[in-house]
């Protein structure tokens, strides 16, 4: 039979023992949290566009933006009131939801799902952004009092749908969203990316003569020749201010990673921890748009 000793020595050994693999995993632990930077438990949101509206903010998807910037900034080269844009939005978002489509019901194409077979064009002119939304706004204007009357109205002028009052639906956001794109909102328009998109954006070289020319085709004014410092206000809206949303969304298309306008900037970014907003800067870009 065991010692009274021994049992005794047994148990300090087991409990220096354990004392010994406590120490070691406090050890352990310490090291790893002291040496390793800790794990990023949020989630970058998805890839996206946000308008920061009147009433709230609305998301959209990338493609959408770039349908949407498009077709308001072809209303300042035709000089319109927003509420032209207004109706336009509220055509586009019935028809196409603002993806260019390259299909629809029997010829229909595009934004607009204007037909080659009703004289609309030819299907890569329709298929083209900037020749539909003209099209559409040279109709617009030719229908009496197309200000004056139900935007579901002056849309059903000018498709001749099959049920015209469903564009009524839209008119609510679709005015709402004109603000924003014709500029009177200031910076109320942003774009985020996914880590792979963004990293090729700052890897590669941006066109900004690209886009500075096909800023000049939509709006019919070049980004270069706006006065310094001068107004920028038109009958349709802010004009620096629509072509800075315009070039956010589209920075992907032409690999921009900055977009500057007054002492505002926008740098693309994957949307953690409000990455994508505007931010103030000390620099003033003088009524010029600033891509980079």
């Amino acid at each position: 039979m065991p010692s009274k000793r021994r049992r005794l020595s047994a148990f300090v050994k087991i409990l220096l023992s354990l004392f010994l693999v406590c120490g070691l995993l406090v050890a352990g632990a310490y090291y790893v949290l002291t040496t390793f930077e800790p794990f990023d438990t949020v989630e970058a949101p998805e890839p996206g566009c946000r308008l920061d509206l009147s009433d709230g903010e609305y998301e959209m998807e990338a493609p959408q933006v770039v349908s949407a910037t498009t077709v308001s900034g072809v209303a300042f080269s035709r000089d319109l009131p927003p509420e032209a844009v207004t109706v336009a939005y509220a055509t586009v978002w019935q028809e196409s939801a603002f993806h260019n489509l390259e299909y629809g019901d029997r010829d229909s194409l595009g934004l607009f799902q204007q037909r080659p077979s009703q004289e609309w064009g030819e299907p890569e002119q329709i298929l083209d952004p900037v020749y539909s939304t003209r099209s559409f706004y040279d109709e617009l204007v030719e229908v009496d009092d197309w200000s004056g009357i139900p935007v579901f109205e002056a849309a059903q002028a000018v498709q001749r749908s099959a049920d015209g009052y469903a564009y009524d639906q839209h008119e609510g956001l679709s005015e709402r969203m004109a603000e924003v794109t014709t500029g009177d909102l200031g910076p109320s328009l942003t774009c985020w990316y996914d880590a792979e998109t963004l990293d090729a954006l700052r890897a590669g070289d941006a066109d900004t003569a690209g886009a500075q020319e096909e800023m000049a085709r939509v709006f019919g004014v070049d980004p270069a020749t706006l006065p310094v410092g001068g107004d920028q206000e038109s009958r349709t809206g802010d004009l620096g201010w629509a072509m800075a949303l315009w070039a956010v969304a589209h920075a992907e298309e032409y690999g921009l990673t900055s977009v500057s306008y007054g002492d505002q900037r926008w740098r693309a970014s994957d949307g953690l921890d409000g990455a994508e907003a505007w931010t103030a800067v000390e620099e003033d870009t003088g009524g010029r748009v600033v891509l980079r």
